[in-house]
């Protein structure tokens, strides 16, 4: 019998040992990931550093440039119009930096400037996440 539930625990042990896949981790909230001075709120100021750093990933060629193809679908057509007022079919980092304030505004209802965790639940929200990861 001692045998048997020392049998169990060992059996019991290593299934506990088996790492977490990563669809089954626990996720990190946009919020975490994005509020480098932890109080709980995102300015747009800690927006900016993840995009500009996904625009230097994203842009493959590094011709300066991202088009629609190297953004991924990060952006809704309409709001890559809205980025790309030389209607070149590119956008520079500064018209990318654009957009992701347009995206900020629009998750920013009550205008302080600032998003909470609900803020980036939204729409919105996740619209502008996606354009910082």
């Amino acid at each position: 019998m001692n045998r048997l539930l020392l049998a169990g625990a060992f059996a019991l042990a290593g299934v506990l040992a088996v790492p977490v896949s990563p669809a089954l981790a626990k996720k990190v909230s946009p919020i975490t990931k994005l509020d480098t001075d932890n109080d709980s709120t995102v300015d747009l100021n800690e927006v900016n550093k993840p995009a500009e750093a996904l625009f230097g990933k994203l842009d493959k060629d590094n011709d300066g440039t991202l088009d629609k193809r190297e953004l991924q679908g990060r952006l809704t057509r309409g709001s890559f119009a809205a980025a790309d007022p030389d209607k070149d079919g590119t956008l520079t980092k500064d018209e990318f930096l654009s957009a992701v304030s347009s995206l900020f505004k629009d998750a920013d209802p009550d205008n302080d400037g600032t998003l909470d965790a609900k803020e980036l639940a939204s729409k919105n929200g996740k619209a502008l996440v996606r354009v910082t990861h």
